[in-house]
C-alpha cells in the first residue's frame, strides 16, 4: 500500500462521521460548527444533520490527520489553517483559541464532475448571446475578471472559460489553494505557500507571479486576487500579456474596478490615484458578475466592458448583458434571463475582432458595424 493510499485510509477513518456527505455527489460544502453541529451545502441549500464527532478531540485528531497530508500542523500561534484532502477538496480550520464553540472546520468539496460550457447552458447560468460573446472575448485575449460573492460559482466559470483558450497555449495557473482544473495540455499550476512554524519559507502570490512573467506564459490564471499582488497583474496586463483571467469578491462591475484599485494599493507601491485608475480601466477589458440566488442556483447576471475613465477620472463602463425578469416565467429558471443590452462591442473595430467573424455566433449583433454603416 502507497503512502497516498495509506493516508487515504486514515482519513476515512478520522472522518467517519462525515464521510456519507463526502461520498455524496450533490453535497458541495461540509461546516463543522461543533463536534456536534455539523452542517452541508447540498444542491445550493444548507441543512443541518445530525452527523457527529464523538467529541471535541475526536474533531481536533481529524484536523491535525488532514494538516498531515499537506506538511501543516494546527498550533495555538498559527490558528487559520489551510489544507486540502486527497481528492483536491479544499479545508479551512478555525482553531479553538479564536471561536467560542471550539474547531471549525469548513471542507469545499472537489467537483468531480467538471462542468463545461454546454452544461451551464442546460442549467441556465448563462445565455447562447452570452456564450458566444465570452467565447469571442477569450479567443481575441482580452483580460477578463469574474466578481461575484462567496459560493457563488466564480471558480467554475473560471474553469468553463478556460475551455475556450486555444490549444497549444501555455497557461500558468496562481492559487492560494489549488482549486482550478483547466482541463489544458499545456498547463503549469503554482501555488503559494504559508511561513513554517517559525515563520520560514513561506512564498506569497504576489511573488509567485512575479515569477510566472519569466516562464514565458501565453495566458495567466489567477484563481483570486485579493492583496498586492493585484498591482503586478495589472501591470503585466498592460504591458504584453494579454488573455489573462481572475477572480475576486464583488457585486457589480464598478465595485469589481473599485476594489482591484484598493487591493492595488495594498502593494505600498506609491502611485497617484488617476494613474492608478488609468491602469485598471486599461488593464481590465471584461467584468463578468455570478450570483447565488435564493434557491441555491448559480449564474451570470451581467457582463460589462470596462471603458476609459470619464472627463472626471471615474470608471465607465458598458454593460453588455444584464438578468432581467421575465413577466409570467413561471418556473423559477425562466424568471430571470441573461439579456443582451444592445450595446456595440468597444471591441467591434479591433482587427483581432473582426478576424474572429467565424467565431462571433449568436453574439454577431454586438461585433458586426458593418450593417450599420
Amino acid at each position: 500500500m502507497t503512502t497516498t493510499n495509506i493516508f487515504e485510509a486514515t482519513v476515512e477513518h478520522f472522518l467517519a462521521p462525515i464521510m456519507p456527505f463526502m461520498n455524496d455527489p450533490t453535497v458541495s460544502e461540509i461546516m463543522v460548527n461543533a463536534p456536534s453541529e455539523i452542517y452541508i451545502e447540498k444542491q445550493g441549500r444548507l441543512i443541518k444533520t445530525t452527523a457527529a464527532f464523538a467529541d471535541a478531540d475526536a474533531l481536533r485528531a481529524a484536523v491535525n490527520n488532514i494538516l498531515q497530508y499537506t506538511g501543516k500542523r494546527a498550533a495555538d500561534d498559527h490558528p487559520l489553517i489551510d489544507s486540502r484532502l486527497p481528492d483536491g477538496s479544499r479545508v479551512h480550520v478555525i482553531l479553538g483559541n479564536l471561536c467560542r464553540s471550539g474547531t471549525v472546520m469548513t471542507i469545499r468539496k472537489f467537483a468531480k464532475i467538471m462542468f463545461d460550457a454546454e452544461h451551464l447552458l442546460e442549467t441556465g447560468s448563462w445565455s447562447p448571446e452570452a456564450m458566444d460573446y465570452l467565447r469571442v472575448c477569450v479567443l481575441a485575449e482580452k483580460n477578463l475578471l469574474v466578481a461575484g460573492g462567496t459560493s457563488s460559482g466564480k471558480t467554475c466559470l473560471l474553469n468553463v472559460l478556460s475551455g475556450f483558450i486555444p490549444d497549444g497555449q501555455r497557461i500558468v495557473t496562481i492559487e492560494d489553494s489549488a482549486e482550478l482544473e483547466l482541463q489544458k495540455e499545456h498547463l503549469l499550476s503554482l501555488e503559494s505557500r504559508p511561513p513554517d512554524r517559525w515563520g520560514r519559507g513561506e512564498v506569497t502570490i504576489r511573488e509567485l507571479f512575479r515569477s510566472s512573467l519569466r516562464l514565458r506564459p501565453d495566458r495567466i490564471v489567477i484563481g483570486e486576487v485579493r492583496g498586492g499582488e493585484a498591482l503586478d497583474m495589472i501591470q503585466a496586463m498592460t504591458s504584453g500579456h494579454a488573455g489573462s483571467m481572475s477572480t475576486l469578491h464583488a457585486t457589480t462591475a464598478l465595485d469589481a474596478l473599485n476594489r482591484l484599485e484598493t487591493l492595488a494599493m495594498m502593494s505600498k507601491v506609491e502611485l497617484p490615484l488617476h494613474a492608478l485608475r488609468s491602469q485598471v480601466a486599461s488593464a481590465i477589458d471584461v467584468i463578468v458578475l455570478t450570483t447565488r440566488f435564493s434557491d441555491g442556483r448559480r449564474g451570470l447576471t451581467e457582463i460589462a466592458e470596462v471603458l476609459p475613465l470619464d472627463a472626471e477620472g471615474h470608471y465607465h463602463v458598458q454593460k453588455m448583458f444584464e438578468q432581467r425578469i421575465v413577466e409570467g416565467g413561471g418556473d423559477v429558471k425562466q424568471a430571470g434571463v441573461l439579456l443582451p443590452t444592445g450595446k456595440i462591442s468597444a471591441f467591434a473595430y479591433e482587427p483581432k475582432v473582426r478576424l474572429l467573424r467565424d467565431h462571433w455566433g449568436r453574439a454577431a449583433e454586438m461585433f458586426d458595424v458593418e450593417k450599420d454603416e
